[in-house]
């Protein structure tokens, strides 16, 4: 079949056809039927019923918690392409002072997952809401900068939890190294020994790279006890 090209070539490659052609599964080969992969798109219709978690926000800013749901959805379920993929989220509290941003929030936010492709842009975008009025220290002494952000720090537990995100843990000898830091610090300053997720001595700083008041001075050198993060390298 001959074709007429009416416009200027900018660009061309060749295709390898067997390269392109996608491998049979073991289901398509034991069955002789082509396997469909079904992917997060707008058509997908919701199920019944969902997977969901539910975590809890308890911020100063607020008289009330709140308890942020993601509800996820199975693709391909019993496949080697099952995967898990948020597909709604909805936020409640006693607060309604919020109440129309927080619904304007879940709604946009449930909409991205719907779509389908990656939605982990989000956690940052989120994460990067800063309060005019000014942050918050939680439990544990992590800052957070606004509600908001809060909100996308849940997200991405959530997105780390589903395996849609890698984590950030400390390996043990970064544990242990840093488990070592704080006892010689705890012990030069005669500081009572706190549990761990229970908080940092006191007079820690924040750090700059994990938003915890965990850096304390060491050596003549500003270390942070959380993520191990030193100014001197």
């Amino acid at each position: 079949m001959t074709v007429k090209i009416t416009q200027r070539i900018k660009g061309f490659k060749v295709v390898d056809e067997t390269l392109e052609r996608p491998l049979a599964t073991v289901e398509q080969q034991a069955t002789g039927k082509p396997t469909t992969v079904v992917e997060m798109d707008e058509s997908l219709q919701r199920p019944e019923s969902l997977i969901g978690m539910t975590y809890k926000i308890k911020s100063p800013l607020f008289e009330h918690a709140l308890y942020v749901t993601v509800n996820d959805i199975v693709l391909n379920a019993g496949t080697p392409h099952e995967q898990r993929r948020p597909f709604e989220i909805f936020i409640n509290s006693k607060n309604m002072d919020h109440f129309q941003w927080i619904v304007a929030l879940t709604r946009i936010m449930s909409a991205v997952f719907r779509k389908g492709g990656d939605c982990t842009f989000l956690v940052e975008e989120l994460k990067a809401v800063f309060d005019p009025r000014g942050g918050y220290l939680k439990k544990g002494g992590v800052y957070m900068p606004s509600i908001v952000a809060e909100i996308g720090g849940v997200l991405e537990r959530h997105l780390i939890a589903i395996g849609m995100m890698e984590g950030h843990e400390l390996d043990e000898h970064q544990l242990k190294y840093l488990a070592e830091k704080r006892a010689a610090y705890e012990a030069s300053q005669g500081a009572v020994a706190v549990e761990p997720g229970d908080g940092f001595p006191a007079g820690a700083q924040l750090c700059n790279k994990c938003n915890t008041q965990a850096v304390v001075q060491m050596d003549g050198c500003a270390t942070c006890l959380n993520c191990g993060n030193s100014k001197c390298g």
